[in-house]
């Protein structure tokens, strides 16, 4: 028998979505700060340059599935009923994919043309 090593593969996850959202949430800032008083048609020019759209998606993914993974760890300490448990890591999941689905549509939908 092996030893359960889900804790050990959520810990890397976190780790991992820690160092990637250093520099893409810096990205984000600097994206947000220097659009702020721009229009819309200047928002939409600049995240239809690829390596924006890429940053922004990549950006949005990461930050996500790093919210999902430190929820579920809130989840897990704090709710003690199973049901409660389940049903509540069922919202966790689907929210964040619904806000991911979200973003991914707004980001490929301004960059492809709006």
């Amino acid at each position: 028998m092996t030893p359960d090593k889900s804790g050990t593969r959520h810990f890397r996850q976190m780790w991992w979505t820690s160092i990637a959202n250093v520099p893409l949430v810096l990205f984000l800032l600097w994206f947000i700060i220097s659009h702020l008083g721009a229009s819309r048609a200047d928002v939409v020019a600049s995240v239809q340059n690829p390596l924006n759209a890429i940053l922004l998606i990549l950006s949005f993914a990461s930050i996500l599935w790093h919210m999902r993974l430190g929820m579920e760890m809130v989840l897990e300490d704090y709710v003690h009923d199973e049901r409660m448990l389940r049903a509540s890591l069922l919202l966790n999941t689907l929210f964040t994919a619904a806000a991911g689905v979200a973003a991914l549509y707004a980001i490929l939908r301004m960059s492809f043309g709006s």
